[in-house]
């Protein structure tokens, strides 16, 4: 307030005092008013009361020519309700704004609580579902998944999973983009969404989704929802002026919820998932237990195979390659054993597989290799003009860069000559496009090494191809060879015979020996020998076994050492 404000505020309460102690009947109630005028005026302390008590008083007196003997009692008693009215509305002002700050108070905090539980339930949101697709995320839908194999009663309900992966998805990210990609998930989100509207639709990641089945009758069930979501993921979609159609794959699993867990349930369906995806995609398979264990014993085995090479539980057994024209032991192949611990001595058909699937067949194979090459020199050292030591390499192995510096280091350090070593390829990797594997092969037949091409006949690999290949010998395969026990005038035995006999006419006008593979009897070794044919193994001549077995003598033709 300015200071003509104030005076003109005293001024006025002045005069109204004035009127007051003169008006008969004598009305103390004005005084009041002017108490708490003076506090609307914001005097708000009792020095700033005082001082403006003591102004009007003067000025009754002085400005008003009223004489102070005269009007004493009344002004006292006058001026004493101004403060009486001032001290009352000063303490209901402050009654005033103490209400005004506790409803501000109320109002602030309930403004701060609905803040609060807006921003909880944002957050909630975008912690459990996904930000590209807005469909519920993992932490969602295996609360929900929780939620309904725990509840109260459900124990004798069945629960499926669906577990949804689309198909080459790759091939649209590194194509066309990883932005069209992102559309086409959104796409694909949006409809399972709607075509699946009763089930929870979640999406896990990457081009990965799940459906969850509540109170499935059974497994039909959840087939009709797998084929379901098969047939809108693969409808066409027009995506960012692009028109893709994808595929997916889908691992179902139905149980009942008694039992079960979501993490069992979760990983059945991942299983399935893949058994989906290896079957060719864009198909559901079915959780099977039995198989699943297979696939877990198989994981089992294939994970200990790094621990087995450092333990030296894999040694070598032989088979011998022998002439046809006089029974000498050509060569050994190197067969792989496996001294498992718990299961026994196993087979290579029982690991090398998953050695291959899992890339731990390039160890392996090198240890085979080294193993074979250095116990095949310590037959050299046994007697003279020993047999060649036969190695068969996976394809891995063969297009793996430094094979060559591989095979001449081992020939180096165990004194191995390279004509005792040969090396089987399969017809597939010598059919490869890719030139390095052969161009590798052909620098060790340039040092002598001698090559081979495995189980020929079961491949697309044929004669005029050889050609240009630095290929000595022709392991024919067994399936072949079995036709010739049936009896000689047997007409599908004359047609395999006739056929191995061009087989051999042709490998040696190209100067490539042939071995015949699977070769039981007598029988077929004497056919075999009649057309040509250079070399046979197989039980008539020794089962695989060690070296020391196979070099001290050679069985007769017509025998059979089995």
């Amino acid at each position: 307030m300015t200071r003509a404000q104030l005076e003109a505020l005293l001024q006025r309460l002045t005069e109204r005092l004035a009127v007051a102690i003169q008006s008969e009947p004598f009305d103390l109630r004005v005084g009041q008013q002017v108490g708490a005028e003076l506090v609307q005026a914001h005097i708000a302390s009792a020095e700033g009361l005082g001082r403006t008590i003591e102004v009007i008083q003067l000025r009754l007196v002085r400005d008003l020519g009223l004489v102070a003997e005269d009007v004493e009692d009344r002004m006292a008693r006058l001026l004493a309700t101004v403060a009486t009215g001032y001290a009352r509305a000063l303490r209901d002002r402050t009654l005033d704004e103490q209400e005004s700050i506790r409803r501000a108070a109320m109002m602030a905090r309930a403004q701060a609580e609905r803040a609060l539980r807006d921003s909880e339930t944002r957050f909630r949101h975008q912690a459990t579902h996904d930000p590209l697709t807005a469909l519920p995320n993992r932490a969602l839908f295996t609360e929900r998944l929780a939620a309904a194999i725990t509840a109260p009663g459900r124990g004798a309900d069945r629960v499926g999973v669906c577990f949804l992966d689309l198909d080459r998805f790759k091939v649209v990210n590194d194509s066309l983009g990883h932005q069209v990609g992102d559309l086409l998930l959104v796409s694909v989100a949006e409809r399972l969404r709607r075509a699946l509207g009763e089930h929870l639709v979640a999406r896990l990641g990457g081009d990965e989704f799940v459906i969850l089945v509540e109170r499935a009758a059974g497994t039909e069930d959840v087939v009709k929802v797998a084929e379901t979501a098969l047939a809108v993921v693969s409808e066409p979609a027009l995506v960012d002026g692009h028109e893709l159609t994808v595929s997916a794959s889908i691992g179902i699993v139905a149980r009942p919820v008694a039992g079960t867990s979501p993490s069992e349930l979760m990983q059945a369906a991942d299983s399935t998932l893949h058994w989906a995806k290896a079957a060719g995609g864009a198909r559901w398979s079915i959780f099977d237990a039995d198989r699943n264990r297979r696939e877990l014993a198989r994981y089992a085995l294939s994970a200990a195979i790094p621990a087995a090479l450092d333990r030296g539980e894999f040694y070598l057994d032989y088979q011998p390659l022998t002439s046809l024209r006089d029974g000498r032991v050509l060569g050994l192949e190197a067969l792989v054993r496996w001294r498992h611990p718990e299961l026994g001595v196993l087979r290579p058909d029982s690991f090398i597989g998953l050695a291959e699937e899992t890339g731990l067949i390039v160890p392996l194979g090198g240890w085979v290799l080294a193993e074979a090459c250095r116990e095949a020199r310590g037959w050299a050292d046994a007697a003279g003009g020993a047999p060649f030591v036969s190695v068969n390499l996976a394809v891995q192995q063969v297009r793996r860069p430094g094979l060559v510096d591989e095979v001449c280091a081992l020939l180096r350090r165990t004194g191995l000559p390279p004509g005792r070593l040969q090396l089987e390829i399969t017809e597939s990797t010598m059919m490869s496009t890719v030139e390095e594997p052969v161009r590798a092969l052909r620098v060790l037949a340039d040092l002598g090494v001698r090559i081979a091409i495995d189980d020929f006949g079961t491949g697309y690999c044929n004669l005029a191809y050889l050609r240009g290949l630095p290929v000595t010998e022709l392991k024919v395969a067994g399936e072949f060879v079995a036709g010739l026990r049936a009896p000689a005038d047997d007409p599908a035995s004359r047609t395999d015979e006739r056929i191995l006999a061009s087989l051999v006419a042709l490998a040696h006008a190209l100067d490539v020996t042939v071995t015949a593979e699977g070769v039981e009897t007598g029988e077929q070794a004497e056919r075999l020998r009649a057309i040509g044919c250079d070399a046979a193994q197989g039980w008539q001549f020794g089962r695989p076994g060690p070296a020391a077995q196979h070099l001290g003598g050679s069985p007769a033709l017509s025998g059979n050492t089995v």
